[in-house]
């Protein structure tokens, strides 16, 4: 969620006073009775992933971290990315900042996987948090939420500060994870958005989302809406939150129609 400067005041709101993590003082969603991050949310059930494959990666697809240690897909601010290459996994470098591909897209199925740190070492939001934004802006959230209360709308595989998932179908610490994200970009008529920014969600295999609309941008502790963004196209953004994050094989296949 949001960016690393957010991490310190994490650590001293995210706990209310009888050891609910999350909020009661952000203002309600619109169409919901849950407030942004809220305590009293009902968390998703837990459920076993089984021993899912990860999907092997089509001709088609767009290879943004493979095997090979390349890195140069990636940018942070026009930078080289500054993150840390293991021999067969990207590792954030706590500090460095957030991550972007250097090409853009709309509708599309995104895959990676990510590994949480092996080693625990805080809890709720300050442990094994990071974060994949589509089109720069729309997150579906990533966090070691393997026996890790947290607030509901920041779980892993939330559509952070907006929906909890289905179910929690998180592995332990230290294992690796898929996702599998089929998003499709907001349409337009003028200045106005006739259908918002919607994902389809696999974590480890499972739905835990369907064609579940974004309302608008990712924002901590607030809501959200589509005022002023008129954005066709956008980067794959990674998050630095400050823990020692691992990521591989990461590809895209572009699903816009005619390049419209």
């Amino acid at each position: 969620m949001g960016s690393i400067t957010a991490v310190l005041l994490f650590s001293l709101l995210v706990s209310s006073t009888d050891d609910s993590p999350g909020y009661r003082d952000t203002p309600v969603i619109p169409g919901q009775k849950w407030r942004v991050h809220d305590a009293d949310r009902p968390r998703p059930k837990v459920v076993d992933p089984g021993d899912h494959v990860p999907l092997s990666r089509p001709a088609a697809a767009t290879v943004l971290l493979g095997t090979d240690g390349q890195l140069g897909a990636w940018t942070r601010g026009g930078d080289d990315i500054g993150w840390t290459w293991l021999g067969n996994a990207l590792q954030v470098k706590p500090g460095t900042g957030d991550i972007s591909s250097r090409q853009s897209f709309g509708d599309m199925h995104l895959h990676l996987e990510f590994r949480t740190p092996e080693k625990v070492v805080s809890s709720s939001q300050g442990r094994g948090n990071s974060g994949v934004f589509m089109m720069g802006v729309f997150e579906v959230q990533i966090l070691d939420s393997h026996d890790n209360p947290t607030y509901a709308d920041g779980q892993c595989g939330a559509l952070y500060g907006q929906c909890p998932p289905r179910v929690n179908a998180s592995r332990g610490p230290g294992e690796w994870q898929s996702y599998d994200i089929f998003f499709t970009r907001p349409r337009y008529e003028g200045d106005q958005v006739t259908e918002p920014a919607r994902v389809t969600v696999l974590h480890n295999g499972v739905l835990i989302h369907n064609q579940q609309a974004f309302m608008g941008p990712t924002r901590h502790r607030n809501v959200t809406d589509y005022n002023g963004y008129q954005a066709m196209k956008g980067p794959i953004k990674i998050q630095d939150h400050g823990n020692l994050m691992q990521f591989r094989n990461i590809w895209v296949v572009d699903l816009e129609q005619n390049g419209e």
